[in-house]
């Protein structure tokens, strides 16, 4: 099969030549219908000593398709049917995990794999489409699951005036989730307008440009500084400017994944009696579903930008890393 294959930093991806892969026991064989490429999945080749990666990596966790194989012990999937991957690996015995929680499994495993033509899970990890999904699109599951854990983590109540710092996928993911969930107002800021649009078609109330009058600028647009701020960048300073923005004991969510550290002077939470809550995955059997169903009110249409095969992976990764008018390119190896 065709993948691509992570070598070293400063190295762009490689098309490379595997085995196609057989199942254990426990697992399936999907043909990879969709892939999203994550800003996590950049953050790794940058800086991959924290996510245990090496040379040989395949990267992609947002993965849907095909069941083409079947291990011996699975009986709940058949070649044919088409899933949706959730890309936490527990082992499938602990609380954690028989609860559907296995983002919180002591021996958890966060797969790649996604950038090929057949990737290899867990049965476990799969749930089936909904007819009426496509079958790439479900690779936005995943995406979409992260972002409504944020809102579940927050608290949000109806009503509650929110911001969120970023408008790459989860940001406004997020926005989406907020307004569908009773979000007063729900404004998304980033430093540039290239999202505007799109953050008013999910469901932002409004759009502001980040800068210096930043907190002064969501106040007037939420109607008063906001109830919640997420912080949906990962760079540093942000967490600092969401606890300027956010209101007397508001809440600031940390979402954006920042390698590296952050400098951060908690006076201002402290004196504001911040709450600050941090998130990360998702419940598999309770958001991922809710996450599946939510797929089918356009999600795809409004925050896919591009669909590619595999082999312009490498030059659209690479451009990745600066800031364009992309939002979630969709890897679809079909089209190679």
């Amino acid at each position: 099969m065709k993948t691509l294959i992570f070598d070293a930093v400063g190295q762009p991806l490689r098309m490379a030549e595997k085995p196609d892969p057989t199942p254990a026991a426990d697992e399936v064989v999907l043909r990879v219908a969709g892939c999203g490429i994550c800003g996590s999945d950049l953050h790794i080749t940058e800086d991959p000593a924290p996510f245990g990666i090496g040379a040989g990596f395949v990267l992609g966790h947002e993965i849907s398709g095909e069941v083409v194989a079947t291990g011996a012990d699975v009986r709940d999937l058949k070649p044919g049917d088409a899933v949706a991957v959730v890309p936490m690996r527990g082992c499938g015995r602990c609380p954690r995990c028989l609860a559907g929680d296995p983002a919180r499994c002591p021996e958890l495993v966060l797969i790649g794999g996604g950038y090929a033509e057949y990737v290899t899970v867990a049965a476990r990890q799969c749930r089936v489409l909904p007819p009426d999904i496509a079958l790439a699109d479900g690779a936005l599951a995943e995406p979409l699951s992260v972002a409504l854990h944020c809102i579940v983590r927050s608290g949000m109540k109806p009503g509650d005036r929110v911001a969120i710092l970023g408008a790459g996928p989860i940001g406004l993911l997020v926005a989406f989730w907020a307004r569908r969930m009773g979000a007063s107002h729900v404004v998304v800021a980033d430093i540039h307008t290239h999202q505007r649009d799109r953050a008013l078609a999910l469901g932002a109330t409004d759009f502001a440009l980040s800068g210096e009058r930043l907190a002064e600028n969501l106040a007037d647009l939420c109607g008063g500084p906001p109830d919640i701020v997420f912080e949906c960048v990962g760079k540093r300073g942000l967490l600092q400017a969401a606890s300027q923005a956010v209101r007397l004991q508001g809440k600031v969510i940390g979402v954006g994944l920042c390698i590296g550290g952050d400098e951060w002077d908690p006076f201002v939470a402290l004196s504001k009696e911040i709450d600050l809550i941090f998130t990360v995955f998702f419940h598999q059997r309770n958001e991922f579903g809710v996450a599946l169903d939510a797929l089918t009110s356009g999600i795809p249409q409004h925050l896919i930008t591009d669909r590619i095969g595999l082999s312009p992976v490498p030059q659209v990764f690479e451009s990745l890393r600066r800031r364009t008018t992309q939002c979630k390119v969709l890897i679809q190896p079909e089209f190679s």
